[in-house]
């Protein structure tokens, strides 16, 4: 199937082709139709698989059957995400696609100044993708007008639920045209009970369209685990980039005082290296990752929060240096290779204190991901899975166990291993 058979306008069809695409991924190729036809839709697909071109082609050809009011432009597409990243990628994927074509848009995020954004929405835009706390500023504010909203794209979904948005996103649907006078497009990496109440509320009688299992990884991606100390992880990693000639990066840990540190560290083994987190200003995130893309930077350190819109073309290697806390983020963390049909690897740096964290995601994926051994950093000593708990997935160590303790946990005399719960994946890895 090509572009052509979906029904797209010649304009973006030239758009395409400029692109360098023939032919549409498996969720355009069901997406497409279906928007095309005026219906509501939930897709889920894996991260990677083309789901930003899915909506923007046709939300683009949509705009031209109807005829904007006279006078200023109104805002006749809003697509909502959850992070500044992925606003970007979102607009440039509007400016991309609809170069060829007569219409404004507009991207508003936090952490950058709002005045800019206020005069671009006075000119009139007709496509504004908008992260939900800096739309609800400007909605306070009276900058923009969203009666006249034609279609709505929920993008990532399941993020922006799990960032706590859902009470804005209510806030904003409020301003909006009710959903039977509005076509919304919701798309998500995942799907869950959540969103499937979310979709109930705000869309109408949608089509379901899903090209993957659920929480599944792209089959492109070589996923590895490299069983390591905890303490010599950073010293790892050097070796791996090193040795392997990787020239370009990314590296993800789960807070942002040790991507900074991990940078820093990097940085000082003779990796050019620079981290992007939410403290981070805006203009300091866009420059270092258009660094990572240029070449200019080796290595890119991120937290959680940069997971979802991180589209860099070709990346070839992913690094969990902290397995995450949230299993469904090692989905969305890898999927930033492998994408648009491209080879990746993806490599998880897992020491003891990671065993049932490694399991989760394993049972999540429901595969179990090879692992290998590098000579000069096998493991040294186990950690006991009574010491690990979820508090201590941000890294701060275990409380010290009591004599009373440490006796009540010793396996009894001809059972070892029965009673401190040593799973058969640890005795795997260990």
């Amino acid at each position: 199937m090509s572009f052509e058979s979906l029904g797209l306008k010649a304009e973006l069809l030239r758009a395409v082709r400029e692109q360098g695409y023939n032919e549409p991924t498996a969720v355009q190729k069901q997406a497409i139709p279906i928007i095309l036809d005026g219906h509501d839709i939930m897709a889920g697909a894996q991260t990677g698989t083309g789901k930003t071109a899915g909506f923007t082609l046709p939300l683009l050809q949509k705009l031209g059957e109807t005829s904007p009011a006279e006078g200023r432009r109104p805002v006749r597409a809003l697509v909502l995400t959850p992070t500044r990243e992925l606003a970007a990628q979102v607009g440039d994927s509007v400016e991309t696609y609809g170069r060829h074509l007569p219409y404004r848009s507009a991207v508003i995020f936090g952490g950058v100044k709002i005045n800019p954004q206020i005069s671009k929405l006075r000119r009139g835009v007709d496509v504004l993708i908008a992260t939900p706390g800096r739309l609800l500023d400007h909605m306070q504010r009276g900058t923009v007008d969203l009666s006249q909203v034609e279609m709505l794209v929920l993008d990532e979904a399941d993020r922006m639920l799990d960032m706590g948005f859902i009470h804005d996103i209510r806030r904003i649907m409020k301003c909006l045209p009710g959903r039977e006078n509005r076509q919304s497009l919701l798309f998500s990496a995942t799907f869950s009970k959540e969103i499937r109440q979310l979709a109930s509320q705000f869309l109408n009688r949608p089509e379901r369209v899903e090209v993957s299992p659920r929480n599944s990884t792209v089959d492109l991606i070589d996923q590895l685990v490299c069983p390591v100390d905890k303490r010599r992880k950073r010293e790892l990693l050097s070796h791996m980039i090193g040795s392997g000639y990787w020239k370009q990066v990314l590296v993800f840990t789960r807070t942002k005082h040790g991507a900074n540190r991990l940078a820093r560290q990097l940085e000082m083994d003779g990796l050019s290296t620079a981290a992007i987190h939410g403290n981070k200003s805006q203009a300091a995130r866009t420059r270092s990752l258009s660094e990572f893309k240029n070449g200019d930077i080796r290595v890119l350190v991120a937290t959680d929060i940069a997971a979802r819109g991180l589209d860099i073309d070709q990346l070839p290697h992913v690094v969990n240096y902290e397995l995450p806390n949230v299993p469904e983020d090692y989905v969305h963390r890898i999927g930033r290779t492998g994408r648009a049909g491209n080879e990746g690897t993806a490599v998880s740096l897992v020491s003891p204190e990671e065993i049932k964290m490694l399991k989760d995601i394993e049972r999540l994926i429901r595969r179990e991901i090879p692992q290998q051994v590098l000579e000069g950093y096998e493991v040294t000593a186990r950690a006991r899975p009574a010491e690990y708990h979820p508090g201590n997935a941000s890294g701060k160590p275990a409380r010290r166990q009591s004599k009373r303790q440490k006796r009540r946990n010793r396996p009894a005399a001809g059972k070892q291993g029965t009673k401190t719960g040593y799973s058969s994946l640890a005795e795997r890895m260990f």
